[in-house]
């Protein structure tokens, strides 16, 4: 069974999200497709009372797309979503599972060493790295593929945005913000009244 894991705070999550998950998927074809947010992110300074928040958000976001699931895991586990924990436990619930496909952005993969137990989790998963910034070479991370890190790098064809643009915008009430943002997440985020501070 082939597993693609696309794990994050989702502060909120947005379209751009969306885009890397279906393209990404639409690549590696993989069984299943987890959207896995962080109950209480290790290396992001975040609001905790928005965890809930961001959990249901992200399963509005996917409500009509079969192709992903959302994983709850991080927030039955007590303490801090370290992603070497996450992975393992996936280990256990999908005893046949061949190795598995992490996504992450290239601005977190090159922080990949400061990871919690990073030398057992580069044994664990095949990292999916799409490039999130300006004048990025794919030779930038030749020194991970060094030290062991299994990688490939996803060229993404269209514009990414970032959660903190996204949070900008809804502080500023910019009528934009309705591009960026699926349907339902937007009207949850209005009915709460997220982000306005």
């Amino acid at each position: 069974m082939r597993l693609c894991v696309f794990q994050g705070t989702f502060n909120p999550i947005h379209n751009a999200h969306l885009r890397v998950a279906k393209y990404i998927y639409d690549k590696l074809k993989p069984d299943k497709f987890l959207f896995i947010p962080a109950c209480i992110p290790p290396h992001k300074d975040c609001d905790v009372n928005l965890s809930v928040h961001r959990l249901k958000m992200v399963e509005l976001a996917v409500q009509d797309l079969s192709e992903f699931e959302v994983l709850d895991i991080e927030y039955k586990r007590a303490g801090k979503s370290f992603t070497y924990l996450t992975i393992t436990e996936l280990y256990k619930i999908y005893p046949n599972l061949e190795k598995i496909y992490f996504v992450i952005g290239t601005d977190a993969f090159r922080k990949i060493e400061s990871w919690y137990k990073t030398d057992e989790l580069k044994k664990l998963v095949k990292f999916i790295v799409f490039e999130r910034e300006n004048n990025f070479s794919v030779s930038d991370l030749d020194y991970l593929k060094d030290k062991g890190y299994d990688f490939e790098i996803q060229n993404l064809p269209f514009k990414d945005i970032s959660s903190t643009e996204i949070r900008e915008k809804l502080k500023n009430k910019n009528a934009d913000i309705k591009f960026d943002i699926p349907q339902r997440v937007m009207e949850y985020i209005e009915e709460n009244g997220l982000y306005i501070n």
